[in-house]
């Protein structure tokens, strides 16, 4: 398939990476749509956390096309410019201002014109606050709003790193174990909110919980030493033999 064709909004063509003669990145392949969420599980090793370096830009492939929305190659980009073109990742423990109110952490996040004079002299505009209402009502934060963030829970500070991103209107979300130390309801709420923001924009959840991944119901991706092992629904995946080998079996 040639990247300057596709309509995909990321597209990753025989990636390889290579650290020190381990190579991390095998020749993956995978496209991710427009509004698409994509969960990705696999094995520890199996090249996750790499892939998603690649295209924040952190780590620079030794081969291989990495195209975004359509004509940008971000192999050629970096990081800073890679979040400017709409690519937002969340790690795994949640980073947030833990002496700041929920609503100062949105509002430290949207984005705007970053110059020292402009933030200086920007206003809390009608405009932001709707913005900011909007965005801790779609987290679940809204009844939250002038708590310190240090005094939320675990599952309350990844809503909340979450609405930071989307205050930065990304195109696409990486999301990583957003379900790790949640508690069941937690959870729940979790993956309903991952599926109504990816009716607007494209989000790649990384995840270990198998019933996280069945709650979300999208397409699954099975990474296994740097390339794509099986691609489906999740059942497909996971009753594939070598998925179960390599990686549910354990």
């Amino acid at each position: 398939m040639d990247a300057s064709v596709t309509p995909a909004l990321l597209y990753l063509d025989d990636v390889s990476v290579t650290f020190d003669g381990f190579r991390a990145l095998n020749s993956l392949s995978l496209v991710i749509e427009h509004a698409e969420m994509r969960a990705i599980i696999g094995p520890n090793g199996a090249g996750k956390t790499t892939m998603m370096d690649v295209i924040t830009g952190k780590t620079r492939p030794d081969t291989g096309e990495v195209m975004f929305d359509g004509h940008h190659d971000l192999t050629r980009i970096d990081e800073a410019g890679i979040a400017e073109l709409g690519i937002g990742r969340k790690f795994q423990t949640p980073t947030v201002f833990d002496m700041l109110t929920v609503e100062d952490n949105i509002l430290l996040a949207l984005k705007s014109d970053r110059r020292p004079l402009a933030s200086l002299l920007e206003k809390l505009t009608s405009a932001r606050k709707e913005r900011v209402d909007e965005l801790l009502e779609r987290v679940r934060l809204k009844d939250h709003r002038h708590r310190k963030a240090g005094n939320l829970s675990h599952g309350q500070k990844q809503w909340l790193e979450i609405g930071m991103l989307l205050a930065q209107e990304p195109k696409l979300l990486l999301v990583d174990e957003p379900a790790a130390g949640m508690t069941d309801q937690e959870t729940a709420d979790t993956a309903d909110l991952l599926r109504e923001i990816a009716q607007t924009r494209s989000v790649v959840v990384v995840e270990h919980d198998m019933v996280f991944v069945r709650d979300l119901g999208v397409k699954v991706t099975c990474l296994h030493e740097g390339s794509v092992l099986a691609e489906g629904p999740l059942d497909a995946v996971s009753s594939n033999e070598r998925v179960i080998e390599v990686y549910l079996g354990r």
